[in-house]
């Protein structure tokens, strides 16, 4: 039996003059520029800029209202810092989820961005098939700002603070109703928590959004309102709406006069409306902390806080991994009260 030595193999093939260990390496060499293949691909597949074509903001709810606003002022400051323009796109119905549900199914390349109140952790419970997962289909952002809830009267309504005014639709029941933005909105809970907690006789009359609400409550169709601060603020400062209670813990700056619900006795009645943005799942995670950083650069501006402070808006701006710990948190908190109260989507 013919054996070959090293020398021999070298003599044979040149490459076998390498030392053993040399030829080793070559082989891990290329070994790790296989496995890097797959990665390189990934990245290549994100855009090499963005945004790359004009943006879209859905907001479910009509022009207006809390979420509409924030949209219209943040989406510009959008537009100036990135050289593309970005469209306020209204998508009104089903509570939210019709919207919410577009912007769940858009392409995940960070073009198309949903703006949307806390209706997103609400509707999870309130609805059995909302049309989205809140956990599967989207993608925390930010919250970008919170405002307070708030329980505002028509001038011609003779309680001029909430003690007075359960005990004036107690002595009349049946005969009040009160306004809300539309079933299942934390303006509803609110009101429905404080119904089930002083056991009065009112009727809830729910609006598509948070304007129609404002405007029957100016018009005096319905006498009383649950809903967020900023649609109301205009009118509060005017005279034609009188608040009656704050949902934040403490008193809110922009209306230091005003009670918060705990305060008034109700110390359970503590929730914010927030401005939530999510983007569809499966967006890279480069664009969600653009996105992010973007956003919470622009609430933090001088001139934003100039034209929202006064809303009755407080910037916020945390990170995704704090905002998708409050939704869970919220989805649970919200759920309860829906079954509690026994609210059902209509």
């Amino acid at each position: 039996m013919t054996t070959i030595d090293d020398g021999a193999q070298a003599q044979g093939n040149p490459a076998a003059s390498l030392p053993r260990h040399a030829a080793v390496m070559k082989a891990g060499m290329l070994l790790l520029v296989c496995m890097a293949l797959p990665v390189a691909v990934a990245e290549a597949a994100e855009p090499v800029s963005f945004p790359s074509r004009p943006m879209r903001i859905i907001v479910p709810f009509a022009p207006g209202g809390p979420t509409d606003v924030a949209a219209r002022v943040i989406g510009p400051k959008m537009t100036e810092a990135w050289g593309q323009p970005v469209v306020v796109d209204n998508r009104v119905g089903a509570g939210g989820n019709i919207g919410m549900a577009l912007a769940a199914k858009a392409p995940p390349d960070g073009h198309t961005v949903l703006f949307t109140s806390s209706s997103v952790v609400v509707n999870q419970t309130l609805f059995s098939k909302p049309g989205y997962d809140v956990f599967k289909d989207l993608v925390a952002v930010t919250r970008a700002n919170t405002t307070p809830n708030i329980l505002v009267v028509h001038p011609s309504v003779p309680a001029k603070n909430l003690s007075e005014l359960i005990a004036l639709v107690r002595a009349n029941p049946g005969k009040f109703s009160y306004a809300s933005p539309g079933t299942g909105t934390t303006g509803q809970l609110t009101c429905e928590m404080l119904r089930v907690a002083t056991k009065i006789d009112i009727q809830h009359v729910p609006f598509n959004g948070a304007a129609p609400a404002v405007n029957s409550l100016v018009g005096n169709q319905t006498p009383i309102g649950c809903l967020g601060l900023p649609p109301a603020q205009p009118q509060l400062k005017s005279g034609a709406l009188r608040a009656i209670a704050v949902t934040s813990a403490q008193r809110w700056k922009q209306n230091p006069d005003v009670p918060t619900m705990a305060e008034s006795g109700f110390p359970g009645l503590v929730n914010d409306l927030m401005t939530g943005v999510f983007v569809p799942t499966g967006t890279p995670v480069s664009i969600v902390n653009r996105l992010h950083a973007e956003i919470a650069r622009i609430v933090m501006l001088p001139d934003v806080q100039d034209r929202l402070g006064p809303l009755g808006f407080e910037p916020v701006a945390n990170t995704p991994a704090q905002f998708a710990r409050q939704v869970r948190e919220e989805v649970e908190m919200y759920g309860k009260v829906i079954r509690e109260a026994n609210i059902k989507a209509e």
